[in-house]
């Protein structure tokens, strides 16, 4: 088997390549990405391309599958460049795995695609993914859904595989996290345990996480499989207060959604922070999700636990850890984060 991973250098890239160099039937891999790393993982080979305007059907000619993961989620001052990346940038994939003849297409969609939801009771994949209106990535990612739902119409002879994880966290992918989300302006260190003394406590605010490595396997076990459609990844325990207060042994405190929201549109406007007020709204809105169909269907089932995965990110932001690609790099954000700050918060 020949597999294509387009934004093999991020978070999940990575840990696909890992995963794909172990699997048997998996011959090549071509990893595309804009920037490319110096080291090569086994089976692989790179290729430079931008999907916002090369051509990669010669890239996909000879694939059995393509595995699309590319996304932008800065620079959040300019969402005509993330759109044209997210949205237009998909679309261009997915045709170009279509003009080449492949036979199947994993995306990698997101918790973020789902319409506002319970958090009291878990939903599979068939509830509504008409995302958060407020939030560009839930409205991108929901675009792409759509776009799917056409390209599936007018290629019914292409399997295509949707996934949609939760958070997703590992060590590698911190220092990525931490410039991200947090901003130049928030010290690693003060993200270890026993110095975080409180937790919001806020309406709504439960969410799922997935470790990489974990999503990993699941976008591999797609690729050998002949399931089609969406399927949810996330592992246990959901998080709240409650359970991040007993891991971290820190208390719980109760906030106000509005006073979280206004503090995170104050700090993006200011560019203290490089995260819009949307991502509170995502966070509160998006349902908790049943992964059933992913361990029966898939034979899917995480080895780390929700909360392995957030310690195992405080434990990288502490350290200041990364990998070494040009996206999860520890030195992305130029010495003493400099580039982060020249380019402007949320800027680049």
């Amino acid at each position: 088997m020949r597999v294509v991973v387009v934004g093999a250098t991020g978070n999940v890239g990575t840990a696909l390549l890992r995963v794909l160099a172990a699997e048997p039937a998996v011959d090549s891999v071509l990893g595309v990405a804009r920037r490319l790393p110096e080291r090569r993982p086994p089976k692989t080979e790179w290729r430079r391309a931008d999907v916002t305007r090369d051509d990669l059907t010669e890239a996909f000619e000879g694939a059995d599958a393509v595995v699309h993961l590319a996304w932008a989620i800065q620079p959040s001052h300019d969402e005509a460049q993330l759109h044209a990346v997210n949205v237009h940038g998909s679309e261009h994939v997915f045709d170009a795995a279509a003009r080449a003849g492949v036979s199947s297409v994993v995306y990698a969609s997101s918790v973020g695609a789902y319409s506002p939801g319970p958090k009291d009771r878990r939903v599979d994949e068939r509830w509504p993914t008409n995302g958060i209106e407020s939030s560009f990535y839930a409205r991108h990612k929901a675009a792409v859904e759509r776009i799917l739902d056409a390209f599936e119409q007018r290629h019914p002879e292409m399997r295509v595989v949707r996934l949609r994880p939760g958070l997703i966290f590992s060590r590698e992918a911190a220092t990525e996290i931490r410039r991200y989300f947090a901003g130049a302006f928030v010290p690693g260190s003060l993200m270890r345990p026993s110095l975080i003394p409180i937790v919001p406590a806020v309406e709504r605010l439960r969410f799922q996480a997935v470790h990489s490595l974990d999503v990993g396997e699941a976008f591999a076990r797609a690729l050998h499989s002949e399931a089609r459609g969406a399927f949810n990844l996330a592992a246990d325990p959901v998080l709240d207060a409650n359970t991040l207060g007993r891991l971290l042994r820190a208390w719980p405190v109760r906030i106000g959604p509005a006073v979280i929201r206004r503090a995170a549109a104050l700090s993006w406007r200011l560019r203290l922070a490089p995260t819009p007020p949307g991502w509170v709204d995502m966070a509160l809105g998006v349902p908790i999700m049943d992964v059933v169909r992913a361990r029966t269907e898939l034979g899917w089932s995480p080895r780390r636990t929700a909360s392995d995965a957030v310690l195992e990110l405080l434990e990288g932001l502490t350290a200041g850890a990364g990998a070494p690609t040009p996206t999860l790099s520890p030195s992305a954000g130029g010495p003493a984060r400099s580039r982060e700050l020249l380019t402007g918060v949320g800027g680049r």
